[in-house]
């Protein structure tokens, strides 16, 4: 019997594999995990979820629930913890409608340290560059959200971008005279936002704004404060009835405070007002349908709100691919 020479090749093959000598393998170790970046299509919005590193903070600094609650909901959840705390992501958020780049927050810089302040060479792996970005929107003016409008030279990252904060957070942060006042341990922080905003105040790049202030087309600052004095949400239109609410810190414990939203981080400057904040955007979140992303909720950061009873759930948005480039028509 004869077999189609395609066979006979194969067979062959095979057999020179099985007998001959074994081929010398380099087990190889990684030492870097993949760049930290995603995309997300929401509506006619590009959206770019951008990594910064991690940060670890205690349960400790959970406040308004009793650490046997804290300990009942972290239970089984796998988030990574160690000696210095639960681990924690810093995100910022590129968004791109057409040819307009917008930056919600910039990330860590140089500010914290190693580990983290990787926004800007990730945004360069994304394949942009910074010279593109239009404006820089600030949730707030704590260092990990605003020290990243500078490199790791101290130059301006953005230089053609004017930058958003809102007038509240501004008049707080920026004023030298408020660090006196200020709980000691975020003093540091006074003089670290001064430095990061203070050469696109000088070419008159900084815009502060009002409750009532117009923002770039399709963009609306929601009132979120309690975390600082001036802290805003983004809610961004991506059209086709799709919503994008960028929300800032209003949520550092994801395992805890959907589930607790009455549990508050030590951090807040209002406690009151931040658990009415993140109540109040959860519960938008969750009645539009909106697509969330959140700069403390695991990287990419990207998904939705869900009612559970009096409480709520996050729903991370799953892997897709992104849409087919549009092909040109023919005349």
């Amino acid at each position: 019997m004869s077999f189609p020479r395609a066979c006979t090749l194969a067979t062959a093959l095979l057999f020179a594999v099985a007998t001959g000598p074994a081929l010398a393998t380099t087990a190889r170790t990684p030492d870097a995990q993949v760049p930290g970046v995603y995309h997300q299509q929401i509506g006619t919005l590009q959206v770019t979820a951008l990594f910064d590193g991690t940060v670890a903070l205690g349960r400790q600094e959970l406040v308004g629930i009793d650490a046997g609650a804290v300990t009942r909901l972290l239970d089984h959840r796998y988030v990574p913890e160690d000696g210095k705390g639960l681990q924690t992501a810093v995100n910022a958020y590129l968004v791109q409608r057409g040819e307009h780049l917008t930056l919600v927050d910039t990330g860590t810089a140089q500010c914290f340290g190693p580990g983290l302040g990787q926004v800007l060479g990730n945004l360069r792996k994304a394949g942009y560059d910074p010279v593109e970005v239009d404006e820089v929107l600030l949730t707030h003016a704590h260092p990990d959200h605003l020290c990243g409008l500078l490199d790791a030279q101290d130059k301006v990252a953005y230089p053609n971008a004017t930058v958003w904060l809102s007038a509240a957070d501004a008049a707080y942060w920026l004023d030298p005279a408020s660090t006196a006042g200020a709980p000691q341990g975020v003093r540091f922080a006074f003089a670290l936002a001064r430095k990061a905003v203070a050469p696109y105040e000088a070419t008159g790049k900084l815009k502060r704004f009002g409750p009532r202030d117009a923002l770039p087309a399709g963009i609306t600052a929601l009132d979120s404060h309690g975390h600082t004095v001036g802290h805003v949400s983004y809610r961004i239109d991506g059209g086709a009835g799709q919503q994008l609410l960028v929300w800032g810190d209003i949520v550092h414990f994801h395992a805890v405070q959907f589930a607790q939203p009455q549990a508050s981080y030590e951090a807040d400057s209002d406690r009151t007002a931040a658990i009415a904040s993140r109540r109040r955007m959860m519960a938008q979140a969750a009645d539009g349908g909106w697509w969330v992303a959140g700069a403390h909720l695991p990287f990419p950061g990207l998904g939705h709100v869900r009612r559970e009873g009096e409480a709520f759930a996050w729903v991370p948005g799953e892997f897709a691919p992104l849409p087919a480039p549009a092909q040109p028509t023919g005349r």
